[in-house]
């Protein structure tokens, strides 16, 4: 019992990847597997909870476990949260058990597709835990494998050539980012790979070398967000993953791009993330070229989206818009902007995940995306109507939802650094009202036309308890939105203290 309150952080990261070696190693029925793999992620909910009601958001990095891993590198395995990660590690266990109920009727191979689910939930709270870059990097990377089987096994139709693209683009984005580590390591003269200490060796880098460094890092974590113009990747991954992919796909992995942004973008290189954030520099620097893209990427995603005739595809392309909100957040180097950008990517994550899981529940009874093969389903389908306009609303951040509190504080933010970034990012929230409004319309209103859309069933009640959850936070966030930042800003104002002053 003492192992489990004083090393809560490891708890955390354990359940799930113990779970899945013991569903992977199941003999017995089906149902084995998916209570085994319900059990571990409940425990590991518990276990995240546990962590948030000791939890001092004033206080840093907290309830750090250490163990020894390569210590001829000076590498060990050291995990901790601040507010930023802890956020996104309940995130994370708060979707897991939602996933795997909406699995539950998934019947090809469902231990080794559970097992997958489970591994890959270890390996991303790793990723938003890790004290020590090079065990950063080790789960950074080691996601990329259970999502690459998830969408190469159980995808669609072209799934080996959507799993091969997602591979090779975030492998290739991840070994830039190995590479500055190395180079940071070396030329800094750091005696370990631990978090304080390549802080510290960062500091003896000229402002040519932090941008080269910043740079290779950013590209890493653009590919993860995904950033244009390295998103490409992400639309043929949503496409054709399974359900219960998708969402763990937009809902939690795309979380770790911004995340990386944050944790070390920012605070190893902050000359260089001033110059490049807010065009602070001469010349080439003078422009602030992560607003930019940030701009370009909410509304290349929301214009691209407009055009979808899939709905999945659409809310793929919407996620490479509202991500770019969060990118915007996040590089306005602004308390306001920037916590907003961290509250935003829990939004997005309850807010796209349940749209995915819709989808996926329609496509269920339907085999069909295509949005010209719905209309007049509100009639037929009221329960799953009234859930996917409520879910609509939150994701084009309509005041009263989730969305809101994310999207206009990073606005606001960003208006008080960047006005016209600010002014031409709110085009990608009216964007969002068209293509999101629109698609509603064409599937839910009209006249109930054909066999198939006649013979549509409602929500099941299984299906009906997955998305409650989701979105009765979706409401409290919306409504009462500070305790979420209260755990945010603290650790947001503390990456900001090396880069503004």
């Amino acid at each position: 019992m003492e192992f489990l309150t004083d090393n809560l952080v490891t708890v955390t990261l354990l359940v799930p990847l113990v779970g899945a070696i013991v569903v992977g190693l199941l003999t017995e029925s089906d149902d084995s597997a998916r209570w085994v793999a319900l059990g571990a992620s409940v425990l590991a909910l518990v276990s995240s909870l546990w962590l948030l009601v000791g939890f001092d958001p004033a206080a840093g990095t907290q309830a750090v476990d250490s163990l020894a891993w390569i210590p001829t590198l000076g590498s060990s395995l050291t995990l901790g949260v601040d507010g930023i990660s802890l956020v996104l590690v309940l995130l994370t266990t708060f979707l897991m058990p939602l996933i795997v109920v909406a699995a539950w009727d998934h019947g090809d191979r469902i231990k080794g597709y559970l097992a997958a689910f489970l591994a890959l939930e270890a390996a991303v709270i790793g990723v938003f835990t890790a004290q020590d870059l090079l065990v950063f990097y080790v789960f950074f990377e080691f996601t990329l494998v259970p999502m690459y089987f998830i969408i190469g096994i159980w995808g669609g139709a072209n799934r080996r050539y959507a799993a091969v693209k997602f591979f090779l683009y975030t492998l290739l984005g991840g070994l830039t980012m190995l590479a500055a580590i190395l180079y940071l390591y070396t030329a800094g003269g750091a005696t370990s790979f631990a978090y304080p200490d390549l802080l510290q060796a960062a500091t003896s880098l000229s402002l040519v070398e932090q941008r080269w460094l910043f740079l290779a890092f950013f590209v890493g974590f653009a590919v993860k967000v995904p950033l244009f113009p390295v998103h490409t990747w992400l639309p043929d991954a949503h496409t054709e993953a399974p359900t219960a992919g998708s969402v763990f796909l937009a809902a939690i992995m795309l979380k770790m791009g911004g995340y990386g942004f944050i944790r070390y973008c920012l605070t190893l290189f902050p000359d260089a993330s001033r110059e490049l954030s807010l065009g602070t520099g001469s010349g080439f620097f003078a422009v602030p070229w992560m607003l930019v893209l940030a701009v370009i990427g909410i509304l290349y995603g929301a214009l691209v989206a407009l055009v979808q005739p899939d709905i999945k595809k659409l809310v793929a392309y919407s996620s490479v818009s509202h991500m770019g909100f969060v990118v915007l957040g996040i590089f306005a180097l602004n308390s306001t902007a920037t916590s907003a950008g961290v509250v935003q990517m829990v939004n997005h994550g309850l807010s796209t995940g349940a749209l995915f899981l819709l989808i996926g529940f329609l496509y269920d009874r339907r085999h069909t995306r295509e949005i010209s093969a719905f209309g007049g389903l509100a009639k037929q389908v009221p329960v799953y109507a009234g859930f996917f306009l409520l879910v609509v609303l939150s994701s084009l951040a309509l005041p009263g939802l989730n969305g809101f509190v994310g999207e206009f504080p990073v606005l606001l933010g960003t208006f008080q650094e960047v006005p016209w970034a600010a002014v031409l990012g709110s085009f990608g929230a009216v964007l969002a009202a068209l293509y999101l409004l629109w698609a509603y319309q064409r599937m839910f209103h009209g006249p109930l036309v054909g066999a198939a859309n006649e013979s549509t069933t409602d929500l099941t009640a299984r299906e009906i308890g997955v998305m409650v959850p989701l979105v009765v936070l979706i409401v409290a966030i919306g409504v009462y939105p500070q305790p979420l930042y209260d755990l945010v800003e603290p650790a947001v104002d503390t990456v900001l203290v090396g880069v503004t002053q």
